[in-house]
């Protein structure tokens, strides 16, 4: 398979995992908001992390401005598991802590191949 499909299969899954992930806020914010809430985080951001999450999602999805969208995209997921995760002691707290610094990870991969070519 040739490596421009894989790349494109590749940042499909991930910008989906953003804009599913906005949409649903969209469709039912208020657990959002709750969750928000017991995480001392205010919910008056929700409307911009829906804005980012759709924005910059899909603008990995189609490949533009690759650089900026997976650059915030990574700041995002790393600000999320320190907003939302920091309680290691938690197994499941530190999987999602992990996962969400794996996928910023990916996304690094991606805006520094991005700025190379």
């Amino acid at each position: 398979m040739p490596i421009a499909v894989i790349t494109i299969v590749g940042r499909t899954l991930l910008a989906l995992l953003f804009i599913l992930a906005g949409a649903a806020k969209i469709a039912g914010p208020q657990p959002f908001l709750d969750h928000m809430a017991a995480h001392h985080i205010p919910g008056v951001l929700l409307p911009l992390v829906i804005l980012l999450e759709l924005s910059a999602g899909g603008a990995l999805l189609i490949g533009w401005q690759l650089p900026f969208a997976a650059g915030a995209l990574a700041l995002f997921c790393i600000a999320t598991a320190i907003g939302f995760h920091l309680d290691l002691a938690d197994k499941v707290e530190r999987t999602l802590f992990v996962k969400d610094l794996a996928i910023a990870g990916a996304l690094m991969v991606i805006a520094a191949g991005a700025v190379r070519t």
